[in-house]
């Protein structure tokens, strides 16, 4: 496998689309997944061990960003293995509440350990101003009380926290693939992935134009007012679009840094309904 640290999440994101152009993901796909995001996360470690950083800006990007979005997806797909082959049946109730317990238990575990937690409020709200302490090599605090594994971890290759937001992009995932599965079973319900008629309807733009959209709509508040989330919102044009929409968190946080607009999909927007406007004047 060639390996190219600047091309990784790109490389990552072109096997996705590939592998599951209709986001339906199979056992054998998640399969293959996972040995890939194995291999890569060896190669990367490899990588990092022997060539170093070249400054700091470059060793905080990786463990905020490009280790995460490995480890994380790494982590999902194999569980989407795991919970795909102990599925008892493929259909009816049973099949079901077998998602359904899962998701339960995701969302346990959401509230145990994540949404009260420090670190996860620093990490959701694009905050920056301690990455030199989260994501750096050597900078763990053993007075912070973390947990007992972060004695275990490669310290040439971890800062702990890489860690705590690979989890955080895992559970994300998850709880989306698992809402997929519980929505397309309900009794009496046909959601877009089952009406003919949308078959052909396609999300012709880019997937950043997309998440930038999603998250428009999610500021303005013009969804329910605002009461529905942006998980929620994301679902409904998963299902519309057949389309995987992974990492958008930090999709989002790519365009609050990029250069020129930081709205380019809804400035395009703009200017293609105005010049639609003018056409009858």
């Amino acid at each position: 496998m060639e390996f190219s640290l600047h091309n990784i999440l790109f490389e990552i994101e072109k096997r996705e689309n590939k592998l599951f152009p209709n986001s339906s993901i199979s056992i054998d796909d998640a399969f293959e997944m996972t040995s890939y995001l194995q291999e890569l996360l060896a190669l990367a470690k490899s990588h990092i061990v022997k060539h170093g950083f070249k400054d700091e800006y470059k060793e905080i990007y990786f463990f905020r960003h490009i280790k995460p979005q490995i480890l994380g997806k790494l982590i999902f797909y194999n569980k989407v293995c795991r919970i795909e082959t102990g599925c008892p049946v493929k259909m009816g109730t049973v099949y079901k509440k077998y998602f359904a317990s899962h998701l339960r238990n995701l969302k346990e575990e959401y509230s145990e350990h994540f949404c009260h937690s420090d670190f996860y409020r620093y990490y959701r709200s694009g905050r920056t101003d301690k990455d030199q302490q989260y994501f750096r090599l050597g900078k763990i605090d053993y007075h912070d009380g973390l947990n007992s594994f972060v004695f275990e971890i490669d310290p040439n290759f971890s800062t702990y926290y890489d860690y705590k937001v690979a989890r955080i992009i895992a559970n994300e995932l998850l709880y989306n693939f698992l809402v997929v599965k519980i929505k397309s079973q309900g009794e009496g319900e046909l959601t877009f992935q089952t009406l003919d008629e949308t078959k052909n309807i396609l999300w012709s733009d880019s997937k950043n134009a997309l998440i930038e959209l999603i998250y428009a709509l999610h500021a303005a508040r013009v969804i329910s007012n605002g009461n529905v989330g942006i998980r929620q919102i994301a679902l409904i044009f998963r299902v519309v679009f057949r389309m995987p929409l992974t990492d958008m968190h930090h999709a989002f946080h790519r365009m609050k840094t990029r250069a020129g607009s930081r709205t380019t999909f809804l400035d395009k927007l703009k200017k293609s309904l105005e010049e639609y406007m003018d056409q009858d004047l």
